[in-house]
């Protein structure tokens, strides 16, 4: 037998007899020691030279820590790795293409202040994030809905809070029958769709908002607990509302807002100021809801919007703390449509006051409707209820 083959079976020897001395959990040990959790096929080369045992022998005790070609990572099994790629792609809970996100339209809105501009960005389908700030109860959140609804976009409506956080915007793994499965957030499923995403309350927020920089600046986002680029489709945009500018609330008004990054607000190109409705837009908003619940009073809503205007007027004069916002006269409009009693639809709506405003609210609407008597009305109602 020529020389060459001889030394040939003399190696193959060697390693059979080598094999047979290390074990298995020899060879994981030893390159642990030597490279740590993680190496290359490089590195196993080098054990192997310096073991004077074959490669193939190696590799195939190392099967199940494989995470990609010629590498290994002895914390990985292959199995973990087969469920965490099954995870990433699986899909959510609800698919999102079976929803329809488009808002429908609502009969008893009526367009007022920024609500043209806003449809104007919203239909240009340009990357355009807007802040909207106005007091509470005065149609900011309803207006953008309502834009939507009229072009038909997508919208999605994220309500912030102090605890907000990357995992409720962005998304997170969740389990799901026993498995892990990751799940787009809000953010992410306005991305992929082009859709209008609302951040509602966005003063509520603390620094965590922080995690879409990259999204208000048109830029998508990478997803780094599964290693995926989300771009932006076209059309989407990002609509923020708050009852402040981002500053905080001076006046203790709106507890628990915040300070917002100074760097965060300079992203949004423009912001809307919106007041209350004047006195004629707020008259045809509540009498659509009227004639929407098939009450037929145009007097009462006429009543109630002159009530609402002087309490407003006081209160930007700095007499008063408190203020009837649009959303509380809806309230006594359904509530009027419900217990079928003036009196008492706006007293359990103004009950939400300190005792000292209420009774000024009270004494303020008999003033206002000379044909009404709250102290008749409120005997009226006892003996319905007796």
């Amino acid at each position: 037998m020529p020389p060459f083959c001889v030394y040939n079976s003399h190696i193959e020897t060697q390693h059979i007899m080598f094999e047979i001395k290390m074990t298995r959990e020899e060879i994981i040990e030893g390159l642990r020691s030597n490279y740590g959790t993680e190496f290359t096929a490089a590195d196993v080369k080098g054990f192997c030279a310096m073991n004077d045992i074959a490669y193939q022998t190696v590799t195939k005790k190392l099967n199940q820590f494989k995470v990609g070609r010629g590498k290994w990572n002895l914390e990985v099994t292959a199995k973990v790795v087969e469920d965490i790629e099954k995870s990433f792609n699986a899909p959510s809970v609800v698919p999102a293409v079976q929803q329809n996100l488009v808002p429908e339209n609502d009969e008893t809105f009526v367009k007022f202040g920024p609500f043209n501009d806003l449809k104007k960005i919203l239909q240009s389908k340009q990357f355009y994030p807007t802040f909207i700030t106005g007091l509470s109860g005065n149609g900011k959140t309803f207006g953008v809905e309502q834009a939507c609804a009229q072009l038909k976009r997508e919208l999605i409506r994220v309500n912030i809070t102090i605890e907000t956080d990357e995992d409720d915007l962005i998304g997170g793994f969740r389990l799901v029958d026993g498995s892990t499965v990751w799940h787009n957030g809000p953010v992410i499923e306005a991305l992929e769709r082009g859709a209008v995403l609302l951040l509602d309350e966005i003063d509520l927020a603390s620094n965590k908002i922080l995690c879409l920089q990259s999204i208000l600046e048109g830029n998508g986002v990478f997803l780094k607990k599964i290693g995926r680029w989300v771009a932006p489709a076209a059309g989407f945009n990002v609509v923020a509302t708050a009852n402040t500018k981002g500053k905080g609330s001076d006046d203790g008004r709106f507890i628990g807002t915040n300070v917002l990054n100074e760097a965060f607000l300079e992203r949004f190109p423009v912001t809307f100021e919106q007041d209350y409705p004047s006195p004629a837009i707020e008259s045809k908003i509540l009498l659509k809801v009227a004639s929407n619940l098939k009450v037929d009073d145009t007097n009462f809503c006429k009543r109630l919007v002159d009530w609402g205007d002087i309490i407003r007027k006081t209160f930007y004069d700095g007499g008063i703390e408190e203020i009837i916002s649009t959303r509380r006269l809806v309230h006594i409009v359904r509530a009027y449509s419900i217990f079928k009693n003036k009196a008492k639809a706006i007293q359990v709506c103004v009950n939400r006051f300190d005792d000292e405003t209420k009774q000024s609210f009270l004494e303020l609407y008999d003033k206002v409707d000379a044909d009404f008597d709250f102290t008749i009305a409120e005997d009226k109602a006892y003996e319905e209820n007796a």
